[in-house]
């Protein structure tokens, strides 16, 4: 009987070894499982994060860009010799339209005065050569 019991006893240990090597397969398969998760978790966030990065070198060069435009137009100032020479410029054409407005309110009255010089010889000539 010893003989049975002990062949009894290597198969309920054998039953034991198997049942607590499938209930390890199934806990690896479950963390492989929640690996894979992980996995493809962690490469779409790595593809968010490059295609942000690629956007946020983009804004930052375009910062850039504008704070060296910001700066240009600082240092060109109103006081700058860029500034000065145009406001020397649009002084000067002031100046000559103010003057080309004075000749043309002149050139318009003396236009008056001659038609006025005209109407009236031609009254006097009418009425006064004997013509008519």
């Amino acid at each position: 009987m010893n003989e049975g019991m002990e062949d009894l006893k290597e198969t309920d240990d054998m039953l034991l070894l198997i049942e607590q090597h499938k209930r390890d397969i199934w806990e690896y398969k479950q963390k492989e499982m929640q690996w894979i998760r992980d996995k493809n978790q962690l490469e779409g966030n790595k593809r968010i994060i490059e295609e942000l990065s690629t956007k946020m070198l983009a804004l930052k060069k375009r910062v850039e860009e504008a704070e060296g435009e910001v700066t240009l137009i600082k240092g060109i100032g109103m006081n700058s010799p860029e500034m000065r020479e145009a406001k020397a410029i649009n002084k000067s054409h002031q100046e000559l339209n103010g003057k080309l407005q004075t000749r043309l309110t002149e050139v318009e009255e003396d236009n008056k005065k001659l038609a006025k010089q005209i109407q009236d010889l031609q009254y006097k000539r009418k009425f006064g050569d004997g013509t008519y």
